[in-house]
């Protein structure tokens, strides 16, 4: 297959092995910033997705939550495939830390009581929301800790 300019394009979407975390790549600024971009792959690609109100609440969640726990958060986004997220991290290389941010934005997500911006002034779909599914998709993440640096 020819090399595309997408990343995850490259990637061999039939040899992974989800839950996992991997660092996507490094795009550095002209003044030596670096942004750290990861996969975190909630779903195995093209056998399991997540229903998009629990996926649309967890992005919710985890874009307003991981701000509480590491202070140079660009983004968190969702894949359109359904299979997972994207997180942008501005200068830290330490894959222990995404992952401990990622721990910790999901227990916050647990004890969450309700969706941040959850309303047609804040969200451009605020019907489409579940609290509940977000918490079964961050429990389930949660329960594979042990797999997450374990992408093939």
């Amino acid at each position: 297959m020819p090399k595309m300019n997408v990343e995850s394009f490259n990637l061999d979407h039939t040899k992974v092995k989800a839950p996992y975390v991997r660092l996507v790549g490094v795009t550095e600024g002209d003044h030596g910033d670096k942004i750290y971009k990861y996969d975190i792959r909630v779903k195995q690609p093209n056998k399991e997705y997540m229903d998009m109100p629990a996926l649309h609440s967890l992005e919710h969640l985890m874009a307003e939550k991981s701000r509480d726990h590491h202070s140079r958060i660009i983004d968190i986004g969702p894949m359109g495939c359904q299979t997972g997220f994207y997180l942008a991290v501005l200068n830290d290389d330490s894959y222990e830390n995404v992952l401990q941010l990622l721990e910790n934005t999901l227990k916050d997500v647990l004890e969450a009581d309700e969706v941040p911006a959850c309303n047609e002034v804040q969200c451009g779909f605020a019907a489409s929301h579940s609290l509940e599914g977000a918490k079964g998709l961050a429990k389930d993440l949660l329960d594979r800790r042990d797999e997450w640096d374990q992408v093939f």
